[in-house]
């Protein structure tokens, strides 16, 4: 037979050999499970009495988890002791020279709250942020890179910058329990991410955030009309000091208002990461942290998975309510939401 005859029968069979395996791989494409997108929301959780002791014991019945006032599910409980990853930062700008060696104290101070398989950084910040010492368990370590924190050689301070570096870079890929102890007078000069952003980003971050205030900006001694020469009457005789009431009063009040404005940023702050908010003149600094060592050791973990309807790439209200008695309750407050319309 002529083979261009035979060549149509030829296609013909290699075709019903192609066919059923493709219409296979059809089907199988079809029968495909469809994969949707979502991503478990971490919620750390503080439950204290009203004396600020924290509350252990209590168990998933005990919490209820809300977004945007609606029931979720928790997924993930956890109230197992876990060990701690902690940030200290330490202001070294210009405007904390009279309290730094009350800031390295503290900080040094806190270092002793932690047991041996926690582990710590130590930054500083002024007209730039310094790592002293990356995330290790070593106390020598960390206690050198303590006293090494010097003033800046430059005047600046970039307190946002240091805080959104921790979370961003330090703390970003690191489950458990974290958190940030900010110690410092709040006020900044320089820093490139702005107050708004950083309260959206510490909310994202899961780290709590522990700011202890230092008061500055008031002279520690004034001159009292006590001359450091000799006057007529001998050595060091006593003038009435010059009437400048008006000027001395302005400037008190500008460093009033800026304190105040600090202590409100601080505040804020450590509320939106659920954390706290200390004066370093509280009575007991040490009782202090060894609180907040405790509270973060034992800090309950909650999970859900939103509706994946809840991908809008906006941002969502999260609620924790605990059945206990008297109980206070600090959580995350909200969430960003991944975006999946639009594949990101």
């Amino acid at each position: 037979m002529d083979f261009s005859r035979r060549l149509p029968a030829i296609i013909l069979s290699l075709t019903g050999l192609v066919s059923p395996s493709s219409s296979v791989a059809q089907e199988k494409q079809s029968d495909a499970p469809i994969k949707v997108q979502t991503t478990l929301v971490s919620v750390p959780v503080i439950v204290s009495d009203r004396q600020g002791r924290y509350i252990s014991g209590l168990k998933l019945e005990n919490f209820k988890l809300y977004q945007d006032r609606i029931e979720q599910k928790i997924a993930i409980f956890d109230a197992a002791e876990e060990p701690l990853n902690i940030a200290l930062l330490l202001d070294t700008s210009h405007s904390t020279s009279q309290v730094l060696e009350d800031i390295r104290k503290d900080a040094a101070s806190f270092l002793k709250e932690l047991r041996p398989q926690d582990r710590a950084l130590v930054i500083s910040f002024d007209y730039d942020v310094h790592m002293l010492c990356s995330l290790t368990s070593n106390r020598k370590a960390l206690e050198r890179a303590i006293k090494d924190a010097k003033v800046g050689a430059r005047a600046g301070t970039t307190l946002r910058d240091a805080v959104a570096e921790v979370n961003e870079r330090q703390f970003k890929r690191i489950d458990g329990r974290k958190a940030i102890i900010l110690l410092t007078d709040g006020k900044d000069f320089g820093s490139r991410i702005s107050e708004e952003e950083l309260f959206d980003e510490a909310a994202e971050s899961g780290a709590m955030i522990y700011s202890v205030f230092f008061e500055t900006g008031f002279p520690r001694q004034s001159w009292n009309g006590q001359l450091p020469f000799p006057g007529r009457g001998g050595w060091g005789r006593r003038f009435p000091p010059i009437d400048r009431p008006r000027r001395d009063d302005r400037r008190r009040e500008r460093v009033e208002m800026r304190n105040e404005q600090a202590m409100a940023f601080l505040t804020k702050l450590s509320e939106v990461s659920a954390g706290r908010f200390y004066g370093s003149k509280v009575s007991d600094l040490k009782k202090t942290f060894k609180l907040i060592a405790e509270e973060l050791r034992h800090q309950y973990r909650l999970g859900f998975y939103p509706d994946v309807g809840k991908a809008d790439g906006q941002r969502h209200t999260l609620r924790v309510e605990v059945s206990a008695t008297d109980a206070v309750v600090r959580a995350r407050r909200s969430y960003q939401a991944p975006n999946f319309t639009n594949g990101s």
